[in-house]
């Protein structure tokens, strides 16, 4: 049994451990819609998932799956770049969850990009509660993803620490460049 998960095994750990039954939180890449749901379940039936995609494939494989589970009614598909989150979430959120890169089996000239990517961690970090996290889970290699993955960790990198904390976490041994998991939350005065 391997004790070493895969980055996105870790991010939804990471999730379990601040998400509760009826939280407000975030999918910042929709996709698939796999993340939507996983968080779906997490908040039940009183919570609040807003889920973002600028695709509308990944607001209907979303919309579906997420009919298919019964969930549909506590989330909010919203067909819009991440970076506008906060015209759509008013209240603060205990997680705001990315996946860097492009929608799986779709295509790969549309993914995430740095500059409007760099804009929606600042905007997420402005609605996580103080008991909240920022997720990444940082898809690059073959085609796409390199100058994004270089560019988002230079930025976390110059976060104030006083402020944040950023933890990154990645596989340096593993072929086809395995995603990155980075986790930021907000330092509390003691």
């Amino acid at each position: 049994m391997a004790h070493l998960k895969k980055a996105l095994y870790q991010a939804h750990a990471l999730a379990q451990s601040v998400v509760k039954a009826g939280d407000a939180v975030i999918d910042a890449t929709m996709g698939n819609g796999y993340d939507t749901l996983f968080l779906a379940q997490l908040v039940g039936e009183n919570g609040r998932v807003y889920a973002f995609d600028i695709q509308e494939l990944a607001l209907q494989r979303t919309h579906q799956r997420l009919q298919e589970a019964g969930c549909l009614d506590r989330c909010r598909l919203i067909l819009e770049g991440h970076q506008h989150m906060d015209k759509h979430v008013e209240e603060p959120v205990k997680l705001v969850m990315f996946n860097l890169g492009y929608l799986p089996k779709g295509d790969h000239s549309i993914g995430t990009r740095y500059e409007t990517t760099r804009q929606a961690v600042e905007k997420a970090l402005g609605l996580i509660a103080d008991d909240g996290l920022v997720i990444l889970v940082v898809y690059y290699g073959g085609d796409s993803g390199f100058e994004e993955r270089d560019q988002i960790l230079a930025y976390l990198n110059g976060l104030d620490a006083r402020k944040y904390s950023v933890m990154k976490t990645e596989f340096i041994n593993q072929i086809n460049c395995p995603p990155l998991l980075i986790a930021i939350e907000k330092n509390l005065p003691d």
